[in-house]
């Protein structure tokens, strides 16, 4: 079908059938379709929506585009675990090392920075000599040595997504649920795991900060992967400040090392766990949360985590002492007058630490947000909330300066929920 008979149909109001829909990602992917005709296209279902069986066909469609895996055809356990994003949200590198120490394959394709959000590979590319570039072959045998593989895809899957997301950028479309599904899922279930956990963020740190919109965006993506035939549930879980102790790269990945030597932070560890909870239940594994726990305080996870970042290509010195550099300056966020933490924007947060980071030609690793306080904590005029750590002491008081005006001091305060609720294929 062609690209004018598409959009002149949108034109006058009607609704997109499966074989118009398949038309516009095919003309994607195949350049037939100009970037206007595809803007176009991309601001009609941003402005009209799509309803459920729609995303199932866009998603399907951009899966089609490319190569899939099947993995779990090997693998009949495998999962994968999504985030949508958050500001210290190290979950992934946390549930993948103790869920394969527990006997379940997981596989997680990852992404960069997006927004205010770190990306999970750019965190990974931190580790000294670790190799993020996945195909087929490398990850089957990487589930086959340590039953753990995480990196970035080749260019092969999802090649519609690429050129349609740089467009969703261009027109403003980004936050689009159908799209945001489509774009999502296109690349998660090419690699052909049996159950996906989902991380819906909640809170101002969120890419959807409203409870409705998060719903239904987790509603989506279950049920897009149901009607696709993969098991898959999500968890609605707090984004209103910080996730864990620390913010940046480096910092990150010292922290994931703190929680695997049984020293992580509790809420921090109480999403992950639950998350670890939700995959292994989708795959008939259903491994206990004291197996969980056990393999934490054994050391399995910890070993696991080594041994995959070895056989991914670490270098033996971080293998040897994971200690990634801090910035040697440090400079404190404080309160501004007595009281509770009544509220932070997470997402100005989010937004100030990637400025910083990536001010220069390269990313700066060894910048670092700790989180000293939490919300609901009482706290006094001058205390401080949180500590940068920078590589000079410019960008570091400039950070600082930044920060303080994203920490609010009311009379009272309390600790949000940290997960709010669960949505199952039974409620979609």
């Amino acid at each position: 079908m062609s690209a004018f008979e598409v959009l002149d149909r949108l034109r006058t109001g009607e609704q997109l059938t499966a074989v118009e829909i398949r038309s516009a990602v095919e003309g994607a992917s195949s350049g037939s379709w100009s970037d206007a005709q595809l803007g176009a296209f991309l601001m009609a279902v941003a402005l009209r929506g799509l309803d459920d069986e729609q995303t199932s066909v866009l998603t399907s469609s951009m899966l089609d585009s490319g190569e899939t895996w099947k993995l779990r055809e090997r693998f009949p356990t495998v999962v994968d675990k999504h985030s949508t994003g958050g500001v210290g949200d190290k979950v992934s590198l946390i549930l993948g090392p103790i869920l394969a120490a527990c006997g379940v394959p997981v596989v997680m394709l990852t992404g960069r920075a997006l927004g205010h959000t770190g990306g999970t590979a750019d965190k990974l590319e931190s580790i000294p000599g670790l190799d993020l570039a996945l195909d087929r072959e490398r990850t089957e045998g990487l589930l086959d040595e340590v039953g753990l593989a995480i990196g970035i895809a080749t260019t092969g899957i999802a090649p519609a997504d690429r050129r349609l997301y740089l467009l969703r950028d261009a027109t403003a479309t980004i936050s689009s649920l159908p799209l945001v599904v489509g774009s999502i899922l296109s690349k998660k279930l090419a690699t052909g795991a049996a159950g996906i956990a989902f991380d819906v963020k909640v809170g101002s740190g969120a890419f959807f900060p409203g409870i409705d919109d998060a719903r239904e965006l987790a509603r989506r993506l279950v049920g897009t992967c149901e009607r696709l035939g993969v098991r898959a549930s999500a968890l609605l879980t707090d984004m209103a400040q910080p996730l864990g102790r620390w913010v940046g790269h480096n910092s990150e990945i010292n922290e994931t090392v703190q929680c695997l030597r049984g020293e992580g932070d509790e809420r921090l560890m109480e999403v992950t766990l639950s998350l670890c909870e939700e995959a292994s239940r989708l795959v008939g594994a259903d491994v206990a949360r004291e197996h969980l726990e056990e393999a934490v305080a054994s050391g399995a996870a910890l070993e696991k985590l080594t041994d995959w970042a070895r056989a991914q290509g670490a270098r033996s010195t971080w293998l040897e002492a994971p200690d990634l550099p801090m910035g040697r300056f440090e400079k404190s966020v404080c309160a501004s007058s007595t009281g509770a933490l009544a509220k932070i924007d997470n997402q100005r947060v989010g937004w100030c630490l990637s400025e910083a980071c990536r001010s220069g030609r390269e990313i700066e690793r060894s910048l670092a947000l700790e989180s000293v306080r939490q919300l609901g904590d009482s706290v006094t005029s001058g205390e401080e909330l949180a500590r940068v750590y920078g590589p000079d002491d410019e960008s570091a008081s400039r950070l600082a300066s930044e920060l303080e005006a994203c920490f609010h001091v009311s009379s009272s305060g309390e600790l949000p929920t940290l997960v709010v609720e669960r949505v199952s294929s039974e409620d979609v």
